[in-house]
């Protein structure tokens, strides 16, 4: 079936390394779908013509930040009329610096933090002259670390996974973590010395869920009430204006609350762990019913104009004018 405008109502689904999430989705949308005449099925490609129509009205998108034909792909099925989740557009440019600093200027709670030179770069770049002539030499890592505070974290300001994370306590420490981090660009970040962890799925922008996790044990925890009213609210309420400014409607969003203040640690995550194993079955089953519903609703509802505003837009701090000659549109 097709909708008015000629899109076919297909779901794509793009993955990775992911067992459960897949099957259980594609489930999920055909039956949810059935009475809007919306099919999901897996996203097959085996290369793209410009120009060509596009087979998707909808694509979930949790594998194209490893892929970079399958971002190629999606940035141009936008161009012919797909509403992708998340905004392939975005998330090409997005870093975790550049986030924390939108969510600053917006009132969440940040931990501060220093974007860092790479310790390592490719082997054309010369390091002694030309290509670096703009960087200070030596760092003065005390004074970096004096800004942030000790303890500090030394994590990637892309990528996520829990790779290349270091908490270093004194100068020794930083130096000989930062010297394990060749070729990535890192943040040396503050060390929240948290009560209360927050992991909240999200969807949609605004439908938050904030769920008990466990950082150290990396797992998910069923507790309705770890959290009191006042500081579930503003919790839900920061993860909101995050997921507004930044145009992700698929993500998690982890709060580490320090003395009842709840700092945002990390907020890039558009292709969040939607594992069984891993999420608990009770959060599974909230996944799929939750993402279901909003793909569903984007294949009946969702406008075929680009549908990503600029970030400026997004976080009311600049230019008004939309993308693409479109106005800017929240579906």
């Amino acid at each position: 079936m097709t909708n008015k405008q000629g899109t076919p109502m297909v779901v794509g689904l793009l993955c990775g390394r992911e067992f459960s999430f897949p099957p259980a989705f594609i489930h999920a949308v055909n039956e949810r779908g059935k009475k809007h005449g919306v099919t999901a099925e897996m996203v097959s490609l085996g290369g793209t013509k410009m120009g060509e129509p596009a087979r998707y009205r909808v694509v979930v998108d949790r594998i194209s930040h490893e892929i970079e034909y399958y971002r190629a792909f999606l940035k141009h099925a936008v161009l012919s009329g797909t509403y992708v989740i998340n905004n392939p557009f975005w998330w090409t440019a997005d870093d975790k610096f550049f986030n924390y600093a939108v969510a600053s200027k917006l009132g969440v709670a940040i931990p501060k933090t220093i974007v860092l030179p790479q310790k390592a770069y490719p082997a054309d770049v010369d390091l002694t002259a030309e290509s670096l002539k703009n960087l200070q030499y030596p760092i003065d890592w005390d004074g970096l670390l004096d800004y942030v505070g000790r303890p500090a974290i030394l994590k990637p300001y892309s990528g996520g996974g829990w790779k290349h994370v270091y908490k270093v306590h004194d100068r020794e420490e930083l130096l000989a973590a930062y010297d394990r981090t060749a070729p990535y660009c890192m943040t040396l970040q503050e060390f929240i010395d948290f009560d209360q962890y927050v992991r909240c799925f999200t969807f949609g922008n605004t439908d938050i869920t904030p769920v008990h996790y466990d950082p150290r044990e990396r797992r998910y925890i069923v507790d309705h009430k770890y959290l009191t009213p006042d500081l579930g609210d503003r919790i839900v309420k920061d993860a909101q204006t995050i997921n507004e400014a930044l145009g992700y409607e698929m993500n998690t969003i982890e709060f580490a609350v320090q003395d009842g203040v709840p700092y945002a640690i990390d907020f890039l995550n558009p292709a969040p762990d939607f594992e069984r194993d891993r999420i608990t079955q009770h959060y599974f089953d909230l996944v799929l019913d939750k993402i279901s519903a909003l793909v569903v609703d984007r294949a009946v509802t969702g406008a075929l104009t680009n549908p990503w505003p600029r970030w400026e837009q997004m976080t009311g701090l600049g230019a008004s004018a939309g993308v693409i000659g479109q106005p800017a549109s929240h579906a």
